[in-house]
């Protein structure tokens, strides 16, 4: 039996006794608490459909997108080994300047602010 066919059979097999397993043990008879569409305790005191500000939207994105940043400069310090790392600095130095411009536009707008 080559390796192959001997890394399916036990991928299968572990993942055929882990679902019964699953089946077998899994509780069954959930509680009112489990049944209920809030777990936290307490009984809701208002409407689940109140309008959130705008606000938290902005601050999401803008999460969103320093995140997506760090993403794009995890791999500098790999790229700047290559032949010419003058390149990725000056893509990278670009990125980074748009991006603090952005924040201080944000800024200056008041979208970072929570009071009115």
């Amino acid at each position: 039996m080559n390796m192959i066919t001997f890394m399916i059979a036990l991928s299968l097999t572990l993942s055929i006794i882990l679902t019964a397993l699953n089946f077998w043990l899994a509780q069954m008879n959930p509680d009112t608490e489990k049944l209920s569409p809030y777990e936290c305790g307490f009984d809701p005191l208002g409407s689940a459909r109140s309008p959130f500000s705008i606000r938290f939207f902005l601050v999401a994105i803008l999460f969103l997108l320093f995140d997506l940043e760090i993403a794009l400069l995890l791999p500098l310090p790999w790229a700047t080994q290559l032949q010419n790392p003058i390149t990725t600095l000056t893509w990278t130095s670009t990125i980074i300047f748009l991006l603090t411009l952005g924040l201080v536009y944000e800024w200056i707008q008041g979208g970072l602010e929570w009071a009115e």
